[in-house]
């Protein structure tokens, strides 16, 4: 079984445009940074400053068609999915149609018990994206069809039996290698109960702040895509229970034992990854391939699902013969003639010809949008310490999503009050009132945005300061004996 892992590693590159006009915006509209009246040395910034920057930054559409694929129905909706029921969501509805019980037994005979048709449709339910509906012409059918087929050539190389039908005491039934897919729901040699692919728990890093490990928990590959690592189960955690990520990350086991196996491999089907498109958009084509990425040979077709799953390990001309890559090819070679998939005339099957996605350099790449949020460093002289308070899109994996409602806001508040020397800052829908008080003694008051050098004065609250070195932005505290301000009266 091959052991390639869903979700993004550590760091990652994106691929897909940050256009010059775009990145900078976010950088030239105005950010009104107040002092909190409740907490000293702290900052106030509006949520409509924030959301400003969030939307200067993502205005391109692909940021709306990504997320609208990741929506989600509730659980509630998605466990009352069966076979027939009049009640099943429209996209399962189309799956019911053009890849019935029938051909799920077809494909499935040495399936694993855990692995059923009611908890395919339930993980289909579980997004409306996948089998979804196209208003553009697009042959919605046709679509879904391809997808399922596709998901199924990458099920018999991840999960599959790889007997040959020659081997009659092991397939006395005489199936193809692409009929035996979904044979194992948990990774070949572990077991619940063993507390494997620890790596990285209880490390003081974000990944363990956002997804922390539970006690004595294994993340081993589990279900039709393998789900493993920590943070891949703490992602998709989120995903499936509405933001929480501690669900699956103490009950791991989940993921083999319900309809999280099937659904954890349409999460990664309809999921981009850095630098890598979502795998329905490769076959949708919604996704346009950049010139850098067509110069290095990645197009449309199976190939390219290939490059997305697992291609620093099987794309590229050293890898042409290795035998997972030549494995799913012809599962898929196998699947699309049996269910009459057209191969389009710019459709490569293989990836050998292509550069895996991870060794492309796309920065500054015309168009690749980036997906993660990241602090900015940019220096600001007319905001408080010149910090920006602001986040960047960036072409690594981080906490935040670009394509996750509510992460650029987190990625601001927790970025500053977890790096050493820079304030923390509080987002309110409404600032406080500037606080206008006439001078103290004929000392101006102190402004949140003006440069004070050693000597100069202000006052502050009925107080009056004197600076002891160069300062900006820092609020004026008579507790605070360390910080740039001594106390006059």
């Amino acid at each position: 079984m091959n052991n390639s892992k869903i979700g993004v590693s550590k760091l990652t590159k994106v691929a897909t445009v940050c256009l010059p006009i775009l990145c900078a915006s976010a950088f030239t509209h105005g950010m009104n940074v107040q002092p909190d009246p409740n907490n000293p040395g702290g900052y106030v910034v509006s949520r409509a400053d924030l959301n400003a920057a969030e939307q200067a930054l993502t205005a391109d559409p692909m940021y709306a068609i990504w997320s609208k694929a990741l929506e989600t129905r509730s659980n509630t909706i998605v466990e009352a999915i069966v076979p027939g029921a009049a009640s099943n969501p429209s996209n399962v509805k189309r799956v019911e149609r053009v890849f019935g019980q029938a051909e799920w037994d077809f494909l499935t005979q040495m399936a694993a018990p855990e692995y059923t048709y009611t908890r395919f449709l339930r993980a289909i339910g579980k997004f409306p994206a996948f089998c979804g509906e196209y208003t553009d012409g697009r042959d919605a059918d046709a679509i879904c069809k391809k997808s399922i087929v596709t998901a199924f050539a990458h099920f018999a190389q991840e999960t599959g039996g790889h007997i040959s039908k020659d081997n009659i005491s092991d397939n006395p039934n005489r199936l193809e290698e692409w009929q035996q897919a979904l044979v194992h729901v948990r990774e070949m040699g572990w077991s619940e109960g063993q507390g494997g692919y620890r790596t990285g728990c209880g490390q003081n890093d974000w990944q363990n702040r956002r997804w922390p490990c539970g006690a004595g928990q294994g993340y081993f590959g589990r279900g039709a895509k393998q789900l493993s690592y920590h943070f891949n189960y703490g992602m998709f955690s989120e995903v499936m229970f509405d933001g929480d990520a501690t669900v699956l990350l103490n009950d791991p086991g989940r993921v083999a034992d319900s309809w999280l196996n099937l659904a954890s491999a349409i999460w990664f089907f309809l999921t981009p990854q850095a630098p890598k498109p979502a795998m329905l958009h490769v076959i949708d084509r919604t996704w346009v391939p950049s010139q850098v990425e067509l110069n290095a040979g990645i197009g449309y077709g199976f190939g390219t699902t290939i490059n997305v799953i697992n291609g620093g390990i099987e794309c590229g001309e050293h890898n042409r013969n290795k035998g997972q890559p030549v494995n799913r090819i012809r599962y898929w070679e196998g699947l699309s003639h049996y269910y009459n998939i057209p191969i389009e005339a710019d459709e490569e099957n293989t990836c050998w010809q292509q550069t895996p996605f991870g060794s492309l350099n796309l920065d500054g790449a015309n168009g690749v949008l980036y997906t993660n949020w990241e602090a900015s460093w940019a220096h600001y002289s007319d905001r408080p310490g010149g910090h920006s308070f602001e986040c960047k899109l960036v072409g690594y994996q981080t906490a935040y999503s670009a394509l996750v409602p509510g992460d650029y806001e987190k990625c601001v508040t927790n970025f500053y009050q977890s790096h050493t020397g820079w304030p923390s800052v509080s987002v309110v829908d409404t600032l406080p009132p500037v606080d206008d008080k006439p001078p103290v003694g004929g000392v101006k008051a102190w402004e949140s945005n003006k440069v004070y050098l050693k000597g100069d004065k202000a006052s502050y609250q009925d107080k009056i300061y004197e600076a002891k070195w160069w300062t900006q932005g820092d609020t004026p505290s008579s507790t605070n004996t360390s910080g740039p301000w001594k106390l006059i009266k």
